[in-house]
């Protein structure tokens, strides 16, 4: 991940009861489901190189948002989580872009096609503009989100309930 973004997701990282674990070189990331450069994640340890992508890294910061106490408990790799959920962290990791300076969502949405996200109507934006009003309500539903479609982000001592 490269440094001009760091500072800022750090800090977000840990508005999210969260831990950046920054990785030098080539390392092999711990807690990487996809391997390569993209994000670990270790109970609340986020683990990334300079090389990782933005959107992984806030892609996996979703899904430990997105997921109970219980499963952060033994989150080691695979978050898990099922396709609404998953629809839901996509979502959410399209509104934290917002929070990183040089990222915002314009870029989001194109390192996630560039990066392989599957959406019916073909690309990321048109997804969430057109077609994600179920990923917006299981955000709603969880508290993660308001209903205005503001961020509602948790404080990071309550992140674990």
């Amino acid at each position: 991940m490269s440094h001009d973004c760091c500072a800022d997701v750090i800090e977000l990282l840990s508005t999210l009861g969260m831990h950046f674990v920054r990785l030098e070189g080539q390392t092999r990331i711990p807690g990487s489901y996809w391997g390569d450069e993209e994000a670990g994640l270790i109970g609340n340890r986020l683990l990334a190189r300079d090389d990782t992508p933005v959107h992984s890294v806030l892609h996996e910061a979703c899904h430990y948002l997105c997921m109970d106490s219980g499963r952060r408990e033994f989150l080691h790799t695979n978050a898990g989580g099922d396709y609404d959920e998953e629809n839901a962290v996509c979502y959410l990791q399209v509104l934290l872009s917002d929070k990183i300076e040089v990222m915002g969502r314009e870029r989001m949405f194109a390192d996630m096609d560039r990066w392989g996200y599957s959406f019916r109507l073909g690309s990321a934006k048109r997804w969430f503009e057109h077609d994600a009003a179920d990923a917006r309500q299981w955000l709603v539903g969880r508290g993660l989100v308001a209903k205005d479609g503001r961020l509602n982000l948790p404080h990071p001592h309550g992140a674990g309930a």
